[in-house]
């Protein structure tokens, strides 16, 4: 029997993706690269690689009256059918092709995940892209600009400290009564979308947790009236622009679809007097006040921060939206 490099090396390669994608999961680290719907799939994705590892060890080895069976060059090392059966001369182009599949796994195993920052979200557009996001809602839906401006506006805290004296203080229950099955669904109906939504409007405070970020974020940019004057809590990282005043910073998250490839920056333009002192990538949870502000010619919801204090990265950094179901 003859042993086969070349095939070898590709069973490697094979071995290597279920390796790398089970590592991702074992570590938690898969959710730095894809939205959580998708996990299922990786896992579909790692075992059909084991599967062509398995089938690919049966080319490793090969006798001699089988290799004469299908190739009758003199060398023996190029078929009449002009295909490669892995015994021809390793060359540059191989190389080459070989590299491009071996470096996603190199860096896969040698590399920390790292979740997406400020950089990446200077690269990605910033501010362009969020006040591009709410020039998309506003042109998608027919804004309440009657709605009278909710009573709560002048009802800012009057605490200026920089941190939370413990905790952010946990909402009454008849401020966040929202059915928890409905909020935690990733897959719902237009009909139950616009239930939820018109649930989370009707809240006195707006409390973007992890389960209605996205919802919340939408509506607020639909209707901006609705909100204003409202108290809101959230947690995001800093980011600056070079043209921001002394007093701003946006306070952001990623927006994943699919996977991190198509992230997009989504964020609030907050005003703190200490805004200059927060280093950018920071994360913090703050309280404040929802408001209308003008950037760049365009009407933005914005924060005044009442308080505010500096956390450590969240499990789930990035926000992913509801998937709706067109009946």
């Amino acid at each position: 029997m003859n042993f086969r490099f070349q095939q070898a090396i590709r069973a490697l390669i094979l071995l290597s993706f279920p390796i790398l994608i089970f590592k991702l999961h074992f570590t938690g680290e898969i959710l730095k690269f894809i939205n959580p719907k998708y996990d299922g799939l990786s896992i579909a994705a790692a075992i059909l690689f084991l599967v062509l590892f398995l089938i690919q060890l049966t080319r490793i080895w090969i006798t001699k009256e089988h290799q004469h069976h299908h190739c009758h060059h003199e060398d023996h090392e190029r078929c009449d059918h002009n295909h490669d059966h892995g015994d021809t001369p390793f060359n540059l182009k191989k190389l080459f092709s070989y590299m491009v599949i071996v470096f996603p796994l190199i860096t896969g195993f040698l590399l920390p995940a790292k979740v997406l920052d400020a950089s990446i979200a200077n690269k990605k557009g910033g501010m362009a892209i969020i006040t591009n996001q709410k020039q998309a809602s506003k042109g998608g839906t027919n804004s309440q600009s009657n709605q009278t401006d909710n009573k709560n506006d002048d009802k800012q805290s009057d605490v200026t400290d920089n941190e939370f004296s413990e905790k952010v203080e946990a909402p009454t229950p008849t401020e966040h009564t929202i059915d928890p099955k409905l909020a935690a669904q990733e897959e719902m109906s237009e009909e139950e979308y616009e239930q939820l939504k018109k649930m989370l409007a009707q809240k006195p405070s707006v409390i973007m947790e992890q389960s209605v970020f996205a919802t919340y974020y939408e509506d607020i940019h639909m209707d901006i009236q609705k909100y204003k004057g409202k108290t809101i809590q959230l947690t995001g990282f800093a980011y600056k622009e070079d043209d921001f005043e002394k007093n701003q910073l946006v306070i952001a998250r990623f927006f994943i679809t699919h996977c991190v490839a198509d992230a997009s920056i989504v964020g609030f333009l907050t005003e703190l007097p200490e805004a200059a002192s927060v280093d950018t990538d920071t994360w913090i949870e703050l309280r404040g006040v929802l408001d209308i502000t003008t950037y760049n010619g365009m009407e933005l919801p914005f924060i005044k921060i009442t308080e505010w204090k500096k956390v450590g990265e969240p499990e789930e950094p990035y926000i992913y939206p509801k998937n709706i179901r067109i009946l």
